[in-house]
């Protein structure tokens, strides 16, 4: 049994602790608000890019292009994976971070010559410690997505697909649908499957005029279209971390009470226990001097 000392500065080291989830708690908040803003703008401009991107190319199924799965409906050979992973720059988000670890040594196990682009000091951290390989010349930051950063990182992916250091190009990354379902995808952005270009039996293929051709202006469009889903996933990964962030601190700070509820009873316990002995001791103290004063009158 914990002493009353213990018991008391245990009392006040997760009162501490509390303190600090709880203020972890308000910043994940906000965080996830602003987050929420920038995800909500983000969301329509890729899905609007992906649309275009269907509904023009589409009516030109017989272009070749290395963005593009071949025109005779052949699959590329599975070669050299490229893939970009995202996780947090910290941890205390529950089990964000981790299934999306899963999700990439999985691939991995699939594709064990994969090379591994992470954004996020979590996953690098956890791959260096495993001794898997993160490719060099890709240190970006998970904390507040930009465009910007986005695009740097589709021009230097977009480089590495172009000169054959990848067949393919995967993300995996945490999807949010809404604050109780989060998900993680691997989601493959290069090269296009034709079947993604086409709305199926019944769509009726728009006619469009390409200068100089349709290839160029597939290419020209490519790297706006990699942007915008890297863009689109940094931000939903964000967006997840935070909510996860905020229900991991929530979570520790209900444990927190409980605890606190038990330590106090145990604390109030051993209390009265010390009180009633005190009581006890001068209780008897006191018939003690009672005893000896009558037997000294006698």
């Amino acid at each position: 049994m914990l002493s009353e000392f213990e018991l008391r500065s245990r009392i006040a080291s997760i009162g501490e602790t509390q303190k600090i989830t709880g203020a972890m708690y308000l910043i994940a908040s906000n965080e996830l608000r602003r987050a929420k803003d920038s995800f909500n703008e983000t969301r329509p401009y890729f899905e609007l890019l992906r649309a275009q991107i269907k509904r023009i190319f589409r009516c030109v199924g017989s272009i070749e292009s290395r963005y593009l799965y071949p025109a005779d409906g052949s699959h590329i050979p599975d070669g050299t994976h490229g893939i970009l992973v995202i996780t947090s720059d910290k941890g205390l988000a529950g089990s964000y971070n981790m299934n999306v670890i899963r999700e990439a040594e999985r691939a991995l196990k699939e594709h064990p010559n994969s090379k591994i682009y992470a954004v996020g000091s979590f996953g690098k951290k956890y791959f260096a410690a495993k001794k898997i390989k993160v490719e060099d010349g890709f240190e970006y930051s998970a904390q507040n997505p930009t465009l910007h950063r986005a695009r740097k990182m589709a021009y230097f992916l977009l480089e590495r697909f172009e000169v054959g250091d990848f067949d393919k190009l995967f993300v995996i990354y945490t999807h949010f649908h809404n604050d109780a379902v989060m998900d993680v995808r691997s989601e493959r952005i290069l090269p296009f499957h034709r079947g993604e270009l086409d709305d199926g039996p019944g769509g009726a293929a728009e006619k469009f005029s390409f200068y100089p051709s349709p290839k160029t202006a597939l290419e020209a469009t490519v790297p706006s279209y990699v942007c915008g889903y890297i863009y689109s996933a940094l931000s939903d990964s964000y967006l997840s971390e935070q909510r996860s962030r905020m229900a991991a601190m929530e979570s520790a700070d209900k444990s927190a009470r409980d605890m606190l509820e038990e330590l106090d009873f145990e604390y109030n316990r051993l209390r009265q226990s010390e009180i009633t002995r005190e009581i006890t001791e001068i209780s008897a103290a006191a018939r003690f001097q009672r005893e000896q004063k009558t037997q000294k009158e006698e």
